[in-house]
């Protein structure tokens, strides 16, 4: 506990700089196979994944929280919870295939039933690995999880474009989903080096399994609420229409996965170790919520501002009807990045039941919004859901940091000096961009926009709003100097 501060700093950095792998890799090989294949073999495989992907919600049944979350836990429980996810797993597994005939019908596609076998064996390859990943995060290993991140993103890249290219079509994107969990808990295993001995009862299996399952029905509606409509799309508006929406929406969350990846597992361990110090966890969480905003801006700017040039950079010349799309989910961006870490504060709290709370008004607000966007296509869709999501932050915030440490004060503090600067550099960038034509080449349009962009955002962020120690604060602790980083909320 006394180098919380540094381990977090460096946990923090190691997490960033995997996320920002994972982001290169993820765009690169999603450009590569969005040349190869076409919108109807990524619409093929989002039939499947929106419907099994709830079943992956119960892939460790909330009891990988529950190790890091325990202030301790003992061998023989997290035995027990090993294979608790080794049957959950073999379940998912089961009920996937049991679902493949069902999803044939549903969507008259026959080729989805082979589809969904192959990618119920994900199930079990996940569940080998839960807790030994739940290890490593417990003992802040960042660096070690970075680097097994990395590597089965660069293994799962190669095998789904090598079949792209061997002419596989949609089984390319199949197989890569599967070897990405393989490779995973291969070196997880290897990394934490901790092998499993034999269940024991009478060890508290009831009440972490209690925690754990509020954890996982939590994501279970949250799921639903968020993925309904790629299910009626790919049913009323067909497998293209699906895949153009998929698509824009996967590129849309590729930030939020990513900021959230890099940040969320630090901070709910961190988070976790400070339940009895109140003061000081409310310290960690306001600057970690500030970072964390402060990075998603630009992003959200950009994304609204450069969409006609991201699409045909990423995706393609045939992939241009995902440009509106694109820019209607831009907003989400943001708006995640304002209400996700508030699940890490409720989760390493324990208020799991609130969190639950808040997701079952959620869902039907954004599932009622798909239905009323559904007529209208993909645009419509997008359109609904981005406007719900807007008009529900504020009571959602609210709700959350409710008779806790944190005060909507504080929340609008932080809020203040990144939300300003952004709003400064989006006008000016909007300014230039209609006051002169830039180059031809989309590639450099979005480089010297861009470039802008993140220049006004940054001085307006650390010389007019005042975050130049903040920052350079943080930058002194990682390279081992003493700071202020424990003092006071009011270095922000």
């Amino acid at each position: 506990m006394n180098d919380l501060k540094g381990r977090t700093l460096r946990g923090g950095f190691a997490k960033v700089c995997a996320q920002g792998a994972n982001f290169l890799l993820r765009v690169g090989s999603l450009m590569i196979l969005a040349r190869i294949l076409d919108p109807k073999d990524f619409g093929l495989v989002g039939m499947v994944t929106a419907v099994t992907g709830v079943f992956g919600l119960f892939r460790d049944a909330g009891l990988s929280m529950v190790t890091i979350q325990r202030p301790t836990i003992t061998k023989e429980e997290i035995s027990t919870l090993f294979w608790l996810n080794i049957l959950i797993g073999a379940l998912l597994a089961a009920l996937s295939l049991a679902v493949a005939p069902i999803l044939v019908t549903f969507y008259h596609e026959p080729r989805l039933f082979w589809v969904t076998v192959v990618l119920a064996v994900g199930f079990l390859l996940n569940a080998a690995g839960v807790q030994h990943s739940a290890l490593l995060q417990r003992d802040m290993r960042f660096g070690a999880l970075s680097a097994i991140e990395i590597a089965s993103q660069v293994v799962s890249a190669i095998v789904g474009i090598s079949l792209a290219l061997s002419g596989f079509g949609y089984w390319a994107l199949v197989g890569s989903a599967v070897v990405l969990p393989a490779i995973s808990t291969l070196c997880v295993w290897v990394s934490s080096a901790w092998v499993p001995g034999a269940p024991h009862r009478g060890v508290g299996v009831g009440a972490m399994m209690r925690f754990g399952g509020l954890a996982t029905l939590n994501g279970l509606v949250v799921y639903v609420a968020y993925n309904l409509e790629k299910v009626l799309l790919g049913r009323f508006w067909g497998a293209e229409a699906l895949g153009i929406y998929g698509r824009a929406y996967q590129l849309i969350n590729i930030p939020t996965e990513n900021i959230n990846a890099a940040s969320g597992g630090v901070a709910f361990s961190v988070l976790s170790k400070l339940q009895s110090e109140p003061d000081r966890l409310r310290n960690y969480f306001l600057k970690g919520y500030s970072v964390v905003l402060a990075l998603t801006l630009p992003i959200t700017i950009a994304c609204a501002l450069f969409a006609k040039d991201i699409i045909p950079i990423l995706l393609g010349p045939k992939w241009n009807d995902a440009v509106s799309i694109f820019q209607l989910l831009a907003p989400t961006i943001l708006i995640f990045a304002l209400i996700n870490p508030l699940s890490w504060l409720l989760y390493s709290l324990g208020m799991v039941a609130r969190s639950m709370k808040v997701a079952l008004v959620l869902a039907p607000l954004v599932m009622t919004s798909y239905i009323f966007g559904l007529p209208y296509g993909p645009k419509g869709v997008a359109l609904a859901y981005s406007t719900v999501m807007t008009l529900w932050l504020i009571p959602h915030i609210a709700w959350c940091i409710h008779g806790t440490m944190i005060s909507l004060r504080d929340l609008l503090e932080v809020i203040s000096r990144p939300f300003i600067s952004g709003t400064v550099a989006a006008v000016a960038t909007l300014v230039i961009q209609l006051s002169f034509d830039g180059p031809s080449s989309p590639f450099l349009r979005l480089i010297l926009g861009g470039s802008f962009l993140v220049f006004v955002y940054v001085w307006m962020l650390l010389f007019v709003m005042g975050q130049k120690a903040f920052y350079l604060d943080l930058v002194q602790s990682l390279r081992g100097r003493t700071s202020a980083f424990e003092k006071d909320l009011s270095v922000i």
